[in-house]
């Protein structure tokens, strides 16, 4: 039965998901990638440790972080999207050797869509991830390097575009002119959904598993960014003509509800 459990990565996701599961009654401490980062999560009343997870290796509290846990949840960011040649997959080695060395039992470890290509059309988790980008490919080196861990079990959580509070997506795209792509289906998750799913898994103690957590509802970017550029009051953006024969990703879930029986709360638009 899962009692401890930690998170790796207390930020945008991590802080709520925390702040859930204390209510829920699991005993649960964290981490955050400084010392100042630490002192202001302690201060919110959070039980946080510094643990900084790099290509040479890690710095920070790892025995007080991963000492007695049950459960540990990795959402270390994998800082790929800026093009800054990190290294993903080596930080991850790393970071198992400690998950190996103090004995964590159960792992589940957020990952992404984008380990999908574009041009592999509409996607569930019975489809073999073929990645083409440098990001998509150490995402999925990550998630192998977990599932084939012999030592502790692994679900992986693979999240579509993340929204919710501070992130509203629509802000970044308003006024913008002849954006790519209108006709592709939009991959997206609320962060309340996130966290429920997580709650989920560890209710059925759903491990050994993938998921994909993408919101089932696909609008076109066109229309979902023009809709929400409107309610919010900010300059729709303009979009392309789409060529008939492009192909577009679309991810999708069987496992959401047939392990665990989930039902989205919060609607696109």
């Amino acid at each position: 039965m899962i009692k401890s459990i930690a998170i790796a990565g207390m930020g945008w996701l991590g802080q709520p998901l925390a702040h859930r599961l204390g209510m829920l009654g699991y005993k649960v401490k964290g981490s955050a990638s400084s010392i100042e980062k630490a002192s202001i999560l302690q201060q919110h009343g959070f039980n946080a440790f510094p643990l900084e997870i790099s290509e040479s290796g890690i710095q920070g509290e790892t025995k007080a972080l991963l000492s007695d846990v049950d459960c540990l949840i990795i959402m270390i960011p994998p800082g790929l999207r800026r093009n800054t040649g990190a290294d993903y997959v080596l930080k991850m080695v790393n970071f198992l050797v400690e998950i190996r060395k103090y004995s964590v039992p159960k792992v589940i470890l957020i990952s992404s869509t984008s380990v999908y290509d574009d041009s592999q059309g509409k996607v569930t988790e019975k489809d073999e991830p073929k990645p083409e980008t440098i990001a998509g490919k150490q995402l999925r080196q990550v998630e192998e390097l977990f599932i084939n861990s012999k030592e502790f079990q692994t679900t992986v959580v693979r999240f579509g575009g993340l929204f919710g509070g501070s992130r509203q997506p629509a802000r970044y795209l308003a006024g913008r002119k002849n954006l790519i792509d209108g006709k592709a289906p939009v991959n997206l998750i609320h962060r309340e959904d996130c966290i429920n799913i997580i709650v989920e898994i560890l209710n059925h103690n759903a491990f050994g598993k993938v998921f994909n957590a993408v919101n089932p509802y696909h609008p076109t970017k066109a229309d979902f960014y023009i809709q929400k550029a409107i309610e919010m009051k900010l300059e729709p953006p303009t979009f392309s003509e789409t060529q008939s024969h492009e192909i577009f990703k679309q991810v999708d879930s069987e496992n959401l509800k047939e392990e665990l029986g989930y039902i989205f709360k919060r609607n696109l638009i």
